[in-house]
C-alpha cells in the first residue's frame, strides 16, 4: 500500500525538528505537522506585545482546564513553526551525569528509572550544541559533566550588572559561570546579537537567536520534507498494533485530513502529546496505558527579584548570563534536602508589557512602571515525579477540532517546596550583596518546563515508552518531546530533548528499511 511519507512528525519543537534532521540526512521523506504558523520577524517582535503570552502563538482554542496548580484556570499552548524555541531564552544545559541516576528521595514511590545514561547521550549533546551553535564556558562549573568537544562559541562579555552579581556570588563562596546560550555572537554570515532586552519570551526580530527555524528548519530541502503549518492533530490511528495514519484539522481551509506514513513521531509537548494519545485511545493498547498523562513534572521555579534604588541595568542590555550550580547536588550546610536541590540562573529585568498583562488590575500599569528597578535570579529545583500529577481528558466534553477536554492537576511535595526555599534563600543573599534594597520572590506557576507524562523506562507495566522512545503497543510510533523523561533534573530541558531526539532519529533511520514510499 502506497504511503504519503516515510515518517510523519507531529510538532516542530526540539524533539520533532531534531528527529526530522536525522531522518532527512538519512534520505527519508518526512512531513512535519505543526499546530502553529510561521512567525514573521520584524520590529513587531521588539514591541511590548511581542512577549509570547501576548502573541497569536499563545493558542487558546483548546484550553487546558487547570483544576489544581497553574497560574490560571484555563491555559493556552505555545504553537509556532519551530515550537517554543522561538520564544525561549536560549539556555541550553546538558543534564548532569548523575541526573540519569536520581536519588531515592527524588524517585520516592514513582519507580522512575532512566534506561539510558549520560554516556549514551553525550555524542548527541555535542551534535545538538553544534547544530544550535551554543555559546558557553563551564570552566568554573562544579557540576560540569564530561564532554568530548568544547562549546562551539565563546560567550559574550558580561554586562555590568552581571559582573556585580557574579562578584557578589563569589564573595559568598559560589562559583558562577556563563549560562550556555543559543545566541549568535560571532558568526558574521548572519545577524549577530545586538544585546537587546527583548530576548527571553520574545522571537528575535533579526534572527540572532539560534532557534530551530533559523538554524535548521529554513535549511531543510523541500524535496525531502513538507512542513504543514496550522494543522491541529486530532488522532493517531493504528490497526492491529501498527501505526497507520495521522488525522488532523487544517486551519487554513477548514478541512479534516489524514496523512499516511511508515512511522510516526509524536513531539507535541508534555501536555499536548498525552492529550493526543488519550484522544486516540492508544492507552488501551499500551501495557502502561494507565500511566499516560501521569507523573507530570514542571520544576519548582521562583524568581528572586532584587529591588534597587536606581535601575540596576543602566546599560539597558541583555543580561541573562550567569549560572550558579553550587547547590545542585546538595550542600554541606543544608541538612534537607540532602542529595539534590537545584540551580540558580540570572534573569533580566522583566518585560513591562507582560507585567502589565499578568499583574492584577489596577496594579498592572503601576507594577509595569517599576520593573526597571528589578533584576534577579531564577531558582530551578527538581520536582518529584508523582502519579497524581497528570493531564487527563473528559471524553464527555468535546472541544474545538473534536478534541476531548484536557484537564490538568498538579501540586508540589513538601520536599519540592523546601528545595526551592533553599535556593531562594541563597539568591536573596546574593541580591542583597549586589546592592538590592529588598527582595521580592515571584513563584512561577506556568507549565513552561513540563515533562514526564509519557515516560521511558525498563518495566513495560510502568513506562509507556521503551529505551528507544518507542510507544509500547503500537509499532513505529515514537514520542520524543519532554514527555519521555522519567525525572526532570534541575536545568532547562531543551538540549536534552534535542540530544535524545537526535539519538532516536538515528535509531529510526537505521532500524527501518524505508527505501521508498511504497513499502
Amino acid at each position: 500500500m502506497s504511503k504519503d511519507y516515510d515518517v510523519v512528525i507531529i510538532g516542530s519543537g526540539f524533539g520533532g525538528t531534531m528527529t526530522a534532521k536525522k531522518l532527512i540526512d538519512a534520505g527519508l521523506r518526512v512531513a512535519i505537522v505543526e499546530r502553529g504558523d510561521w512567525v514573521k520577524r520584524g520590529p513587531q517582535n521588539w514591541a511590548t506585545e511581542g512577549s509570547i503570552d501576548l502573541t497569536p502563538q499563545y493558542d487558546k482554542s483548546v484550553p487546558y482546564h487547570v483544576v489544581k496548580g497553574g497560574n490560571k484556570p484555563k491555559m493556552g499552548v505555545y504553537s509556532a513553526v519551530g515550537g517554543p524555541s522561538l520564544f525561549y531564552g536560549g539556555v541550553s544545559f546538558r543534564f548532569r551525569e548523575d541526573d540519569f541516576n536520581p536519588p531515592a528521595d527524588i524517585v520516592a514511590e514513582s519507580g522512575a528509572e532512566w534506561p539510558i545514561s549520560y554516556q549514551d547521550l553525550e555524542p548527541f549533546y555535542t551534535e545538538a550544541e553544534a547544530l544550535l551553535n551554543i555559546a558557553g564556558d563551564d570552566g568554573a562549573d562544579p557540576t560540569a559533566p564530561p564532554r568530548t568537544a568544547p562549546y562551539p562559541q565563546q560567550p559574550a562579555d558580561y554586562a555590568a550588572i552581571s559582573k556585580k552579581i557574579k562578584s557578589s556570588a563569589e564573595s559568598l563562596g559560589c562559583h558562577p559561570f556563563h549560562l550556555p546560550l543559543a545566541i549568535n555572537y560571532q558568526d558574521k554570515s548572519r545577524p549577530v546579537c545586538q544585546l537587546c532586552t527583548t530576548c527571553d519570551t520574545f522571537t528575535c526580530a533579526i534572527g540572532a537567536k539560534n532557534d530551530l527555524e533559523m538554524m535548521i528548519l529554513r535549511g531543510m530541502s523541500e524535496s525531502q520534507v513538507d512542513i504543514i503549518p496550522n494543522a491541529v492533530v486530532t488522532k493517531i490511528n493504528q490497526s492491529n498494533g501498527a501505526f497507520t495514519t495521522v488525522s488532523y484539522f487544517d486551519k487554513t481551509d477548514g478541512q479534516a485530513k489524514t496523512l499516511s506514513a511508515n512511522a510516526c513521531v509524536l513531539s507535541a509537548g508534555a501536555l499536548a502529546s498525552p492529550h493526543i494519545l488519550l484522544n486516540s485511545e492508544l492507552d488501551a493498547v499500551n501495557p502502561a496505558g494507565d500511566r499516560i498523562g501521569r507523573y507530570l513534572m514542571r520544576h519548582v521555579n521562583a524568581i528572586v527579584f532584587g529591588i534597587f534604588a536606581s535601575p540596576p541595568d543602566k546599560q539597558k542590555r541583555f543580561h541573562k548570563e550567569l549560572a550558579i550550580l553550587d547547590y545542585y547536588f546538595g550542600h554541606k550546610d543544608i541538612a534537607y534536602p540532602k542529595h539534590k536541590i537545584g540551580s540558580l540562573q540570572q534573569v533580566p529585568t522583566p518585560p513591562s508589557g507582560l507585567v502589565r498583562n499578568e499583574a492584577p488590575k489596577p496594579l498592572g500599569p503601576i507594577a509595569a512602571g517599576g520593573v526597571k528597578l528589578l533584576t534577579g535570579l531564577l531558582a530551578i529545583a527538581e520536582d518529584q515525579p508523582q502519579y497524581n500529577n497528570q493531564i487527563r481528558i473528559d471524553k464527555r466534553s468535546t472541544q474545538e477540532y473534536g478534541l476531548a477536554k484536557p484537564i490538568v492537576s498538579h501540586e508540589y511535595t513538601e520536599r519540592d517546596q523546601q528545595a526551592v526555599k533553599v535556593l531562594t534563600d541563597q539568591a536573596k543573599k546574593i541580591m542583597k550583596k549586589s546592592g538590592a534594597l529588598i527582595n521580592y520572590v515571584h513563584h512561577i506557576k506556568t507549565f513552561s518546563h513540563s515533562a514526564g507524562t509519557v515516560r521511558m523506562g525498563i518495566d513495560p507495566a510502568t513506562s509507556p515508552l521503551d529505551a528507544n522512545c518507542r510507544f509500547r503497543g503500537v509499532d513505529n510510533l515514537y514520542v520524543v518531546d519532554a514527555c519521555f523523561m522519567p525525572s526532570s533534573a534541575a536545568v532547562n530541558p531543551s538540549l536534552t530533548i534535542s540530544a535524545n531526539a537526535l539519538r532516536v532519529g538515528e535509531i529510526i533511520a537505521k532500524s527501518h528499511n524505508y527505501s521508498n514510499l511504497d513499502a
